[in-house]
């Protein structure tokens, strides 16, 4: 027996076929777009030293694939933007408890976080390597940096605006501020908890490309600055590529666990 009625049935086979044309138009436009990227370079239109193609981009990626250096590269880069973002996970809910649990510690720190999440972190950049050093350190710092503070302001924000009936109704039934956090802070935080996780893994990854610019020796950021000074552009759009699918591939992770944790609770 049928559980959906003729209607159902109706608007589910609307909603997959509305699925499948935005993917089909995805991938449309990316072929299209490769294909006169491509077209434009074999004809002279554009310069293919300058602006490459996606052969060439390929050719450059599998010689880099024979001899396993783009792995060393990929793994590095990949290492970084996981830790700096665990980290920034971690911390921007530590601090935004801290905020939220302490009323008089939020209006102390606030300006100062404004402050900070105003600041060009590429300006910090260099001050954190004189810091720190130039290693992997101070880029995993650097990529802290980009989300830290926005991630903190905006987590604070999310525990502010909770419904306020049902933390007067915890205190109703004599509990304390801490299950009032355990109870109905954090829990009904959690969307937004994973809404600022796809912000920061982005962010993220902004602020480690910036830290290898200027202190690594391995890495896509680093093979970028490395490639333009050369003027290797295969390598360096090749590169920026390869950062791009990284974005998309962190992004899916995400993702993937938000639908699990929807259908999960």
């Amino acid at each position: 027996m049928n559980k959906f009625s003729h209607g159902q049935q109706l608007y589910l086979r609307r909603l997959r076929m509305h699925r499948r044309i935005v993917i089909l138009f995805r991938i449309s436009i990316l072929l299209l777009f490769l294909i006169l990227w491509e077209a434009s370079a074999d004809i002279g239109l554009i310069d293919s030293f300058i602006f490459s193609s996606p052969s060439r981009i390929f050719l450059c990626f599998w010689s880099m694939v024979l001899d396993r250096s783009i792995f060393l590269h990929i793994g590095i880069t990949l290492y970084e933007i996981i830790v700096s973002f665990l980290l920034v996970t971690f911390f921007g809910i530590l601090v935004a408890v801290l905020l939220w649990y302490s009323h008089k510690l939020s209006e102390i720190a606030e300006p100062y976080l404004v402050v900070l999440n105003s600041l060009p972190k590429s300006a910090l950049a260099p001050l954190l390597i004189v810091w720190l050093g130039a290693n992997k350190k101070t880029i995993i710092v650097a990529g802290m940096s980009v989300a830290i503070f926005g991630s903190i302001l905006s987590l604070y924000t999310s525990f502010s605006s909770i419904d306020q009936e049902k933390i007067k109704l915890i205190y109703t039934l004599r509990g304390t501020k801490r299950h009032v956090l355990s109870k109905v802070i954090l829990p009904g935080s959690v969307p937004a908890i994973i809404s600022n996780m796809k912000v920061n893994i982005g962010l993220c990854l902004v602020g480690v490309i910036i830290g290898e610019f200027l202190a690594a020796r391995n890495g896509l950021g680093y093979l970028i600055i490395y490639s333009s000074q050369v003027f290797k552009l295969d390598w360096l759009l090749m590169a920026i590529v390869l950062l791009c699918i990284m974005a998309m591939a962190l992004y899916a992770v995400i993702n993937l666990f938000e639908k699990w944790y929807i259908k999960k609770f």
